[in-house]
């Protein structure tokens, strides 16, 4: 997996990432390259050409970070990282999300928040791949991220944990009604169908953001950065 960009490799280093080389345009002088010695990385000083057929973003600012593939955790895992931080469980589950940009948006947004962890499904649906990681600015060294076979499993595991469940609906009560404390997960969906209706079932509620404008519905990324900082704001 490349991770690409003096961001995205910078938080890569800051966080530990296992890197297996670091691609660097020749003749560059940035603090990067030294951080990335005293982490003990190998470094290649390359021609911008080398780094051009490389880079998927072609945004590459003259940093291109070979690592190994994206860890991914187990839902476990996330219901555990909320107990280290001693705060009430904090999920947000996506349903179907296919495009990696909104990913790593979200993952971004989920960061920023405090979110503890993101559950994705493991088929249709965008995997934490290249873009994923560099759209989400660093955010995916921090965020666990769950990927798993069925989401209406994992709902049923966070419920057994205490969690309460809310999906974005259009349909749904406006979020600012709802009592967003407490242990939580919000299910955001995809792109085109929104959430599917086995997994809006296996929900405790719907929720909805208010709309002033011609246009109905928001990207996801949007949409779930709404949702993420309303609970963030009542929880405080």
């Amino acid at each position: 997996m490349n991770i690409e960009g003096k961001n995205a490799v910078g938080e890569a280093l800051r966080a530990g990432t296992t890197i297996d080389v670091l691609l660097v345009e020749k003749g560059t002088n940035h603090p990067l390259v030294a951080q990335a010695r005293a982490a003990g990385i190998k470094i290649q000083f390359v021609d911008r050409s080398v780094l051009e057929r490389e880079s998927v973003s072609k945004r590459h600012q003259g940093f291109i970070a070979r690592a190994t593939e994206f860890d991914y955790c187990e839902v476990e895992d996330i219901l555990a990282e909320s107990k280290r931080r001693g705060e009430d469980a904090f999920v947000v589950i996506l349903d179907g999300i296919e495009d990696p940009h909104n990913l790593g948006s979200i993952l971004r947004v989920c960061e920023c928040a405090g979110v503890h962890g993101v559950i994705i499904p493991k088929n249709r649906a965008a995997s934490v791949n290249d873009t994923a990681v560099r759209t989400s600015a660093g955010a995916s060294q921090y965020v666990k991220v769950a990927r798993v076979a069925n989401l209406s499993n994992a709902i049923a595991t966070l419920k057994k944990a205490g969690l309460w469940v809310f999906c974005a609906d259009m349909d749904g009560r406006e979020i600012t009604e709802f009592n967003l404390k407490g242990p939580l997960a919000l299910v955001i969906g995809g792109e085109d169908r929104g959430v599917s209706r086995l997994v809006k079932e296996n929900c405790d509620g719907a929720v909805s953001i208010k709309m002033k404008g011609k246009i109905n519905s928001l990207n996801a990324s949007v949409a779930c950065g709404v949702a993420v900082f309303e609970a963030l704001r009542q929880r405080g």
